[in-house]
């Protein structure tokens, strides 16, 4: 199957509410319909895992930002228009008027846009999607389509083949920065480090590291990232 009748392909099943794999810039990712209820339960279904770890959402383009989060800080803008498309995924309070149901994300939701071409023109094509590594959960990610489908099988309608990702180094997850309290902070370190990130937002904090007492987070919850998100 060529190129763009893999995408159609892809782009029928996720209108039917199925879910495919496709690669990114990290790893193999399985998507799925951000918008259905259904398709996100059969992704989560697929990878062996509870609502209680939401998947994260891709995005084609860094203006879909607005669209999706309720606001968007300026250190987390800055962060977008320097990395994306890239290894960042950004933790911001949702829209409260979406009509979806990602699981247990307490308002928040998970934002990044790829750098790969196959993955952000499946993008332009059916807006965002929810996107998980292609693996069962507790298993490495899957880094080609063969993987993929060895760990999910004929839980995936459709698998987008784009050789080895990434395309050179270790397969690392993307970084992800939660911006929904009061002090920003990385909750998972990943392809792009933190003094790298501290160039565009000096006062972000550190996995695991505390605000001050002056500085300390809102009391509100946000949703527990995901470990094996691409």
């Amino acid at each position: 199957m060529d190129r763009e009748a893999g995408l159609e392909a892809a782009r029928t099943v996720l209108a039917e509410k199925q879910c495919i794999v496709l690669p990114t810039d990290t790893v193999y990712g399985i998507g799925a319909d951000a918008f259905s209820p259904q398709a996100v339960a059969t992704l989560l279904a697929a990878k062996g895992r509870g609502r209680s770890m939401p998947p994260p959402v891709l995005i084609p383009r860094p203006e879909t930002l607005d669209g999706l989060a309720a606001t968007v800080p300026d250190g987390a803008r800055a962060l977008a228009e320097r990395f994306w498309p890239g290894a960042l995924t950004l933790i911001l309070q949702a829209q409260p008027s979406l009509t979806w149901d990602l699981g247990e994300t307490r308002g928040t939701v998970a934002l990044r846009m790829p750098d790969d071409d196959v993955a952000l023109e499946l993008l332009r094509h059916t807006g965002p999607l929810a996107v998980s590594s292609a693996n069962r959960s507790g298993q490495p990610a899957a880094t080609n389509a063969d993987d993929a489908e060895d760990q999910l099988g004929e839980a995936v309608a459709v698998y987008l083949s784009d050789g080895a990702r990434p395309r050179d180094g270790d397969a690392l997850p993307s970084t992800i920065v939660d911006f929904t309290s009061r002090t920003p902070r990385v909750v998972r370190q990943g392809a792009i480090a933190l003094e790298v990130l501290r160039e565009e937002v000096p006062a972000l904090l550190g996995e695991g590291e505390s605000a001050e007492p002056s500085e300390s987070p809102d009391s509100a919850e946000t949703a527990a990232p995901e470990t094996e998100q691409s």
